[in-house]
């Protein structure tokens, strides 16, 4: 591979569970000092993302992997209604695969996980975590109804027992985009999403079946839990729980406000924006 090629991406693929995942490798112009699998949120393509995963290889020297989850994005591969994936599916079999794929191409580079919401939640069910040189997790960590703030609370109950649940039973998926709720996900995520995020346990009523059990001392590696001062979805008190879940890791946090940046606002999707590039380096430092 032509390590010295222009910072744009390529296509890839790798599979996991025998679906086939499709991705974009983005390189670097000058031999790389690591390489990165940016793992995405729920129902946000991995397109989303090109910007920042390009700015990665160009001004930081470090190869960046993006993908969709299965059933999702350039990873579909049939109608929407016919999907058996669920958000365990989605946030530990193919990011494990993605970051397996991402280790074997570049097995003498320094490893990193850049994790976005979901894309950072499920790291502790995962395998080889002492192979990881680097996590960064943003807006990432267990959340339910009575973290949100008002009026955000509202507009989540409407999505989890009013408006959701009945699109998706009418439909056979969660029609995101009609309800403006973002892109249209399986309807297995949706279900499974609903019940980590309207009780107190979140996922724990899942861990042994269908989640593996957690592996709280895995991750040894550094470890950078970034919340985002104005998240309504995922607000800094839940990132930080995110800390239980690697009880080994070199931890650090940060808050991003967005005045500190000359920025009116950021908010849970929007972090890796363009228009929000002023945060990145910060993210990664």
């Amino acid at each position: 591979m032509n390590m010295h090629a222009p910072a744009d991406y390529m296509q890839q693929q790798f599979y996991s569970g025998g679906r086939r995942l499709a991705a974009r490798l983005y390189l670097t112009r000058t031999p790389a000092r690591a390489v990165a699998v940016l793992n995405g949120a729920t129902g946000v393509p991995q397109s989303y993302y090109a910007a920042f995963a390009q700015w990665l290889a160009e001004t930081q020297n470090i190869i960046c992997m993006t993908f969709d989850y299965r059933d999702f994005g350039a990873s579909a591969r049939r109608d929407l209604k016919t999907s058996d994936a669920t958000m365990a599916d989605w946030g530990v079999h193919d990011q494990q695969a993605a970051r397996d794929h991402l280790s074997q191409m570049f097995p003498n580079l320094p490893l990193w996980v850049i994790g976005h919401s979901l894309g950072g939640l499920m790291l502790a069910f995962q395998r080889d975590l002492d192979r990881v040189d680097r996590v960064i997790t943003v807006a990432s960590g267990p959340v339910n109804l009575s973290d949100h703030p008002f009026p955000y609370r509202l507009t989540a109950l409407a999505f989890w027992f009013i408006v959701g649940p009945l699109a998706t039973w009418l439909t056979g998926y969660m029609p995101g985009k009609r309800l403006r709720f973002g892109e249209d996900i399986p309807a297995g995520v949706y279900w499974q999403w609903r019940r980590w995020c309207s009780n107190r346990g979140a996922f724990m009523s899942d861990m042994g079946d269908p989640l593996p059990l957690p592996d709280l001392g895995g991750l040894k590696a550094p470890l950078k839990l970034v919340a985002i001062a104005d998240d309504a979805l995922v607000p800094p008190r839940c990132v930080w729980r995110m800390m239980e879940f690697h009880q080994r890791a070199r931890k650090s946090q940060l808050t991003v406000v967005p005045a500190d940046y000359g920025l009116d606002r950021i908010g849970h999707i929007a972090p890796f924006a363009s228009r929000n590039r002023a945060i990145w380096p910060q993210l990664i430092a």
